[in-house]
């Protein structure tokens, strides 16, 4: 998002925190909310173009938002909307893009409350890498073919009881509702989302063996100092990698792997 659009978002962002600061307002069920208020918006072109319609007055659309949604959803979910609708955004896919932003923050948000946020981040790492490693799995969950009851079925069968309610439904709603985003940007957008929750950067760190709990602390430690931000650890084991490690922060990837340097010095042989 850019321009309009991105403060739109921020002043969202905020009235969200605003409301789940509040112990009378269950982010669980306002993240439910927005998610039906996104596939609404998602599905009703017309709608969220009205909704978003630059030459009509601010005031009006959240009344017809507040007519629409009343007695739909909760109060703190129609009170959060129609002041997204109030604000300038720059397209109407914007508005749709953000609200399901909303309802993914408010169900970590809730993750956050009951201590499970960690957990939570590391499933969803867990789960895109078992995705990753699965041609069969990930065919089946990306069948356009397929019904969402169908996907949703599968998806319970698997991860129920097994990972955080949070984690489940966050993973539901991606597969069931990708809206044109790969499983994988979907999985890595989640993932961002709940570093942010603590303002951290996310780090996926290969390395040949299991990191030790004083290695990975340094790790942490060194990698906060370098980006000056606290640094969530994503770790992976892969034996290709030979000795050291590799580290991923975003697009920038930091290579101390011995497999890299082989192929850096065969490199410089052939050159």
């Amino acid at each position: 998002m850019n321009g309009a659009s991105r403060e739109a978002l921020a002043a969202g962002r905020e009235a969200l925190d605003a409301l789940t600061d509040s112990t009378s307002v269950d982010a669980g069920v306002l993240a439910d909310e927005l998610a039906a208020v996104t596939a609404l918006l998602d599905r009703e072109v017309s709608l969220r173009r009205v909704l978003t319609d630059p030459a009509q007055p601010g005031e009006a659309k959240a009344e017809l938002a507040q007519r629409l949604l009343r007695g739909q959803v909760g109060g703190a979910t129609v009170d959060l909307i129609s002041g997204m609708v109030r604000s300038r955004w720059s397209s109407s896919r914007d508005l749709v893009d953000a609200t399901e932003e909303l309802a993914n923050i408010a169900d970590l948000t809730a993750a956050q409350k009951a201590g499970a946020l960690d957990d939570v981040e590391d499933e969803l790492f867990r789960f895109g890498r078992i995705v990753s490693s699965s041609n069969e799995l990930r065919s089946a969950l990306t069948d356009k073919a397929a019904t969402a009851t169908a996907k949703s079925t599968l998806l319970r069968s698997l991860l129920g009881g097994k990972v955080y309610a949070t984690t489940e439904r966050l993973v539901v709603r991606l597969v069931t509702q990708p809206r044109g985003r790969s499983l994988e940007a979907g999985l890595e957008s989640l993932s961002k989302l709940a570093a942010a929750r603590r303002d951290r950067m996310v780090a996926v760190v290969t390395s040949a063996v299991p990191m030790s709990d004083r290695q990975k602390q340094r790790l942490g430690a060194v990698l906060a100092k370098l980006y000056g931000r606290e640094m969530h650890l994503n770790l992976e084991v892969d034996p290709a990698v030979l000795g050291g490690i590799t580290v991923r922060v975003g697009e920038e990837v930091i290579d101390g792997s011995i497999a890299e340097r082989l192929a850096e010095a065969t490199r410089r042989l052939a050159g």
